[in-house]
């Protein structure tokens, strides 16, 4: 039996178009709160801001910055032994060309080429201890990013299989009130248009983060949403148009319509479009009983 020509619609008045309107954005607020939060809270579950050097480790690092300040320091005396020992040189250069003899400006000057000699070994010495702590401190450092990383990793892997169970929880619940008000023909079935706006909107959402942001090993998250709101939106489509297949004949009949094709029927016991039987007779009282109606004008029989 087909079912194109005639659609079922539940009539709704403006005022409740918008105040599905307006639950439907209170939803997503809700529903984006919810979905920002799982990430927080599966932070702090997993532990990702947690990762801690042991305490070899923190001594590694330790060595490392002590090393590093020494190295930094050694460099800027270095730098002021080396003016020092360009100021002190010019000094005795220039007494020298005037033809003085200045054993002060000598003994200056050789004062601080002593100074900066020792400066320079001061800074190979502490380079090379540098050098010495720089592996450990490497190591201990990669150690922590392993692990942080492999933590952020399974908290990525909880977040996203935790925020696709909302959506997908969300969806279902969306498709089941809307299959069963319709089903009831209740003037609620609006309620059911703006849950499952509010849960289309949020597998969205879910969508756009993870195309934009997400990576390796989820990468078909997105992929996996879209096959399964598919799935589920094809699945409500079926459900609904065996629930019109059921309801359109009696609507045509009420119409006085062929429930067959739903080509006006005047008063002939045949459809002049389709050249079906539109009155047949009763199984339970005989008398003469239009197809498609739910209960026999003579006797009420089903």
């Amino acid at each position: 039996m087909s079912t194109r020509v005639d659609v079922e619609e539940i009539q709704t008045t403006t005022s409740e178009k918008l105040l599905a309107l307006v639950l439907t954005v209170f939803l997503l607020i809700g529903g984006i709160w919810t979905y920002q939060r799982i990430d927080e809270v599966v932070r702090d579950a997993v532990g990702v801001e947690t990762v801690q050097p042991s305490p070899a480790e923190q001594a590694a690092l330790r060595r490392l910055d002590v090393a590093r300040t020494r190295l930094n320091l050694a460099t800027q005396a270095q730098a002021a032994a080396r003016a020092n020992l360009e100021l002190r040189r010019e000094a005795y250069r220039t007494a020298l060309d005037a033809g003085r003899q200045a054993p002060e400006l000598e003994q200056a000057y050789e004062a601080a080429q002593a100074r900066f000699r020792r400066a320079q070994r001061a800074v190979v010495t502490t380079e090379r201890a540098v050098m010495a702590a720089q592996p450990a401190a490497d190591r201990a450092n990669d150690r922590v990013a392993a692990e942080q990383e492999d933590k952020q990793d399974r908290s990525d892997l909880f977040t996203f299989l935790l925020r696709l169970l909302l959506v997908a929880a969300s969806l279902g619940v969306g498709y089941w009130l809307l299959a069963r008000l319709r089903g009831r023909g209740s003037r609620y079935f609006v309620v059911a248009v703006a849950v499952v706006a509010y849960a289309a909107i949020l597998a969205l959402v879910l969508a756009v983060d993870y195309i934009t942001d997400y990576v390796d090993p989820l990468e078909v998250g997105p992929l996996v949403l879209a096959f399964f709101g598919i799935a589920a939106t094809l699945l409500a489509f079926v459900g609904l148009q065996r629930y019109l297949a059921r309801r359109l004949p009696l609507r045509r009949v009420r119409k006085r319509e062929c429930p067959f094709c739903g080509y006006p029927v005047r008063n002939t016991t045949h459809c002049e479009g389709c050249g079906r039987e539109a009155v047949a007779s009763c199984s339970a009282c005989g008398a003469d009983r239009r197809v498609g109606v739910l209960h026999c004008g003579a006797c009420g029989a089903l």
